[in-house]
């Protein structure tokens, strides 16, 4: 049965060893949504499923949570640490590549599996979907996505050409993609999901805010957590990748509080 994305997501890039102890950290902290990938340059995905096997002899179930990872080409791999043949056809990759996720996640299917980037030209960028789209047909992955997509035409061709279309889509928020303005308004009449990655560490500038500081003190709260707060209410899911306990409680009581329209459109203005 699918899942619904939570509102929030636990990141996982860059733990190394602490990946294991950060995530039963964060699940039992209360996240139910993971992102990871089968990349062992950014990622150590065996690490996630450790975590995930200690929490399921703890009591939690794999139902209760939302398991995304994803298919890194060949460009964002280490040459020395590639973790499926490169010489094999992109089709073959896909499934190489997730047949490597699922053994590292111990599970038998994802929620979400998503293309880590767009590739070219565009047929090739077809091929390795239509892999991820047989994953989907045999409900191996319940929702497919793409990351680091910040062309609007390619998005658009992507939608046109599959069968299967993204569910969500996975970039940067910063000020380089104008914060993915148009892109956002798009994906919103195609019910696509925007996720969120470099949410705060892209926007120091913004949290300095006095805006920001404003309501953080009205509300009694982090600016980290009034931006946080603000991002899902204009329906973006942000991740995060915080190591601290602190923080990752910050995180998850953002839904403790509501912004009104007036103060969320005082913080749109500062992303013009």
């Amino acid at each position: 049965m699918k899942k619904e994305l939570p509102n929030i997501i636990y990141g996982t890039a860059w733990k190394k060893d602490a990946t294991t102890a950060l995530v039963i950290e964060a699940v039992k902290s209360g996240f139910q949504a993971i992102d990871t990938a089968c990349q062992p340059k950014h990622y150590a995905e065996e690490k996630v499923g450790d975590a995930l096997s200690l929490l399921y002899e703890q009591g939690f179930q794999r139902s209760e949570l939302f398991l995304q990872t994803k298919f890194t080409p060949l460009a964002g791999q280490d040459p020395n640490k590639i973790p499926y043949d490169k010489n094999a056809p992109l089709k073959e990759q896909v499934a190489q590549s997730f047949e490597i996720s699922k053994k590292n996640l111990q599970t038998e299917y994802v929620d979400s599996y998503v293309l880590h980037s767009p590739l070219f030209p565009s047929s090739h960028l077809l091929q390795v979907w239509e892999a991820m789209e047989d994953i989907y047909k045999r409900s191996e992955a319940l929702n497919l996505g793409i990351s680091n997509c910040y062309d609007l035409q390619v998005l658009k061709k992507l939608y046109k050409s599959s069968e299967i279309k993204p569910h969500f889509i996975q970039n940067r928020f910063y000020a380089d993609s104008d914060y993915d303005k148009e892109l956002r308004l798009w994906c919103d009449t195609k019910n696509i999901r925007y996720q969120s990655f470099w949410s705060l560490t892209a926007n120091l500038h913004l949290l300095a805010d006095e805006t920001i500081r404003k309501l953080a003190h009205k509300y009694k709260k982090t600016l980290e957590q009034i931006f946080f707060r603000f991002l899902t209410q204009i329906e973006i899911t942000p991740l995060t990748g915080t190591s601290s306990l602190e923080h990752m409680s910050d995180d998850l009581h953002i839904f403790d509080f509501e912004l009104s329209m007036d103060e969320i459109e005082n913080i749109n203005n500062l992303l013009e």
